[in-house]
């Protein structure tokens, strides 16, 4: 344990799902953790933590990436962040629903990777941004939800590649996890989508196959955190991180362990 001791992370949107999951893991692997989110409320359990500060900030706001960062100079930044997508299909948005998660995730995701290469972060620091499945599978009751993700994706990419260019020596990865009923926004799409397709919820989560927990997806990014080479794009699933094409690692299955019985 302690892969992360004497390191400094930033996790964006860390108060609920699987964004909280990621602060957890960090703080447990030994981090300094500052929790970024709307409210930080949810987050007030574990404040008893001396390696826990919260920010009550907005991340889409233009001028919170580049104030934090430059305050904490963090080793690893967590872009988890994101609006709930109106569950509902095409025809049936408008198009501010239809375009909201491009006017938060998209906007937060372009705002810190902006700042974090301009600062420049210090040479090996890490930045994970969250994208999600449905940037390879769609998602046709989220409106631009799915756009938006891959765009995350891509920005990621885009990212990795002037930090490449301008020797940095700073890696930019991106993490797509599977739709998973563990969160607020995968709870109600399970419904959605189960009631789409004229089946139980049940049996669409059998479908699913073995859930994306908030434990999974810190432990995820603990390992794209802490392993020799993390540029590029992984699929989260319940088994582990799998490389997508195009990745330096695609091929590979990076396994997640199971959660000891005593967590």
């Amino acid at each position: 344990m302690n892969q992360l001791a004497n390191q400094r992370a930033i996790v964006v949107g860390a108060s609920r799902g699987l964004g909280r999951g990621v602060a957890e893991a960090f703080l447990a692997e030994g981090a300094s953790v500052v929790a970024v989110a709307r409210d930080t409320g949810p987050l007030s359990e574990l404040a008893d933590n001396n390696r826990l500060e919260l920010e009550a900030e907005d991340a889409t706001d233009p001028g919170v990436a580049g104030k934090l960062l430059q305050q904490y100079r963090p080793d690893i930044v967590a872009l988890v962040a994101g609006a709930a997508p109106s569950l509902r299909p095409l025809h049936q948005h408008t198009w501010e629903s239809f375009s909201a998660n491009w006017n938060t995730d998209v906007r937060m995701t372009f705002y810190w990777l902006s700042e974090a290469l301009r600062l420049p972060l210090q040479p090996g620091s890490r930045v994970i941004v969250m994208s999600s499945g449905a940037a390879i599978m769609g998602s046709p009751l989220s409106g631009g939800y799915a756009g938006a993700k891959a765009t995350q994706r891509f920005m990621a990419d885009y990212a990795d590649q002037e930090a490449r260019r301008a020797d940095l020596q700073i890696t930019v990865s991106a993490v797509l996890p599977r739709l998973t009923p563990l969160t607020d926004l995968g709870k109600a799409a399970t419904a959605a989508y189960a009631a789409r397709m004229g089946i139980d919820e049940d049996e669409y989560l059998r479908q699913l196959g073995k859930p994306v927990t908030p434990e999974g997806a810190g432990r995820a990014f603990v390992s794209l955190a802490t392993g020799a080479e993390a540029a590029g794009a992984y699929m989260l699933t319940g088994d582990g991180l799998q490389a997508l094409p195009g990745t330096a690692q695609a091929g590979r299955q990076t396994p997640i362990p199971a959660l000891k019985e005593e967590r």
